[in-house]
């Protein structure tokens, strides 16, 4: 971020958190000058972009004050998710709620269920509102070619500042706040070379940017090793697949039956093929080695101890709603962010180093 938007970003965040109210006088320019040891033009120039959009006013030889402009903006946020119900979401929406409601937005809720129809049902209602200051969106498999593309255009043209959450389309210069998929999967599979893994698969989902962006890291870190990938070691999973894994078991058995060690998308996919192991009379990780991301309530259940990176769930809710707010004020706001976790180790992983 560069000094006049560091200066900029803090007056917004005085206005947000009710310091600075409507009619109130800023700092003066030396004022600001001396707390972020920059020159006055870099203030003037922080001062000229706030009030081209209206958040502060200048009186000639009085000073500059906040504008009425909370006045004339909606408070009202969008906030559209793929699903309720997951481990995921209910902590990332109790951290987006909580800091809307702290710089006094409202959260308006909605579900796709990963389906692009119920995804441009919602997008359209948004549209007709036409009243929405911004939408944090998590897209609908991600991975894939959205058809609901011009809809999300069309809400930017009426003036939505949109952010995507968790994963984001290739299609659209857009910010988003997630994990670091690719990162973190690097590490995931790092750590079973470093156990002595050679033969590593992978199960992924495949319409989700999440699994492209994990398959990234996972052959990262086998080329860094000079390590063979075969295709067979890798199993692609899609939305339905996920509904339905025993209609998988074949697939998955006949696919990593070399490997003795497996990354895996997530914990609930891992508790999944765990299960598969065992009804086949392979242990882990005696047998196969496990490594998994997020890190969830499932990864030590029903004995399970399961080495997984985890998903910062409300952390990432708190950061998503507050970039949102920034980029509110200030369209030219750098918004992206990703969270890069280290693995939380218990067990899953078998040492197989000869010694």
């Amino acid at each position: 971020m560069s000094k006049y938007q560091e200066v900029a970003g803090w007056i917004l965040e005085q206005i947000d958190s009710g310091v600075l109210s409507a009619g109130s006088k800023i700092p003066s320019e030396n004022e600001l000058c001396e707390k972020f040891h920059i020159s006055r033009q870099t203030v003037r120039h922080a001062i000229a972009k706030l009030s081209k959009e209206g958040v502060l006013r200048s009186a000639q030889g009085s000073g500059t004050y906040v504008d009425d402009y909370k006045l004339k903006l909606s408070k009202r946020i969008a906030v559209v998710t793929t699903y309720v119900d997951g481990y995921i979401f209910p902590k990332t929406i109790q951290g987006i709620e909580s800091t809307l409601k702290d710089y006094g937005y409202s959260m308006q809720l909605s579900f796709t269920n990963n389906t692009y129809e119920r995804e441009r049902e919602i997008l359209e209602n948004l549209i007709a509102q036409k009243d929405t200051a911004g939408l944090l969106l998590e897209p609908t498999k991600s991975a894939l070619p959205s058809p609901n593309i011009d809809l999300i255009k069309k809400l930017e043209e009426q003036g939505t500042r949109i952010l995507l959450i968790n994963s984001y389309y290739q299609q659209l210069p857009i910010p988003h706040v997630s994990l670091d998929d690719k990162k973190c999967s690097y590490l995931a599979v790092k750590a079973l070379i470093e156990a002595g893994h050679t033969k590593i698969g992978c199960i992924l989902k495949l319409d989700d940017g999440q699994g492209r962006e994990r398959y990234l890291g996972y052959l990262e870190a086998m080329k860094e090793m000079n390590l063979a990938v075969d295709d067979k070691w890798i199993v692609w999973l899609d939305t339905d697949d996920l509904g339905n894994m025993e209609e998988n078991t074949d697939k998955i058995k006949r696919r990593i039956n070399d490997c003795t060690a497996l990354f895996i998308y997530n914990d609930q996919v891992a508790v999944e093929v765990i299960s598969l192991l065992q009804k086949n009379g392979k242990k882990v990780p005696d047998d196969m080695s496990i490594v998994s991301i997020d890190d969830s309530d499932l990864a030590h259940m029903n004995g399970l101890s399961l080495d997984s990176i985890p998903h910062p769930k409300q952390e990432l809710g708190e950061k998503a709603a507050e970039n949102l707010i920034h980029l509110i004020h200030n369209s030219s706001f750098d918004a992206t962010w990703k969270f890069t976790e280290t693995l939380n180790k218990r067990g899953s992983i078998r040492n197989i180093k000869k010694i």
